[in-house]
């Protein structure tokens, strides 16, 4: 095996796709605007550089308030769900009990579901809805996740 080789070996190996859940502003805010950090998030999952789940719940919310505010970004939001996401069910009301005390009563769905989904980070502009006691998911604002995507793929590179 040629240097090279081993290399591209070790760096790949240290390198892992980010599992993003996405709460129901951010699938708004990424359908409704091609210009802002939700979109972007979206586009890298449509090129499967990262992926993207989203709860029934996360769903159903963002099309009732597309269609009540915004009807004009549904044709976008549509696009988005076929190529961007993958829906996942909400998780009952016994698999809530577990993450009781983490989020406001009606994100506990939201929460609970990117942790049953085995997210690395779940993206929203309500972060202080969430309080999880857990290390096992980062609750970041979209931009924030691009920064700390950026510096992995910086340090990714740099090796």
């Amino acid at each position: 095996m040629k240097k090279g080789d081993a290399t591209t070996k070790r760096n790949t190996a240290a390198l892992v796709k980010p599992k993003i859940f996405i709460d129901t502003d951010v699938l708004i805010a990424g359908s409704a605007s091609t210009t802002g950090a939700s979109y972007v998030v979206l586009q890298l999952a449509a090129l499967t550089l990262v992926e993207c789940i989203i709860s029934q719940q996360v769903r159903v919310e963002a099309e009732r308030n597309l269609g009540s505010k915004l009807p004009q970004a549904l044709p976008a939001f549509r696009v988005l769900l076929e190529s961007s996401v993958r829906v996942v069910e909400d998780p009952s009301v016994a698999a809530l009990k577990p993450f009781a005390g983490q989020a406001d009563k009606g994100d506990l769905p939201i929460l609970a579901a990117a942790l049953r989904s085995g997210c690395h980070y779940l993206l929203t502009f309500n972060i202080a809805h969430y309080y999880a006691t857990t290390e096992e998911i980062k609750i970041v604002r979209p931009g924030e996740f691009l920064v700390e995507l950026r510096q992995q793929l910086l340090d990714f590179v740099s090796r």
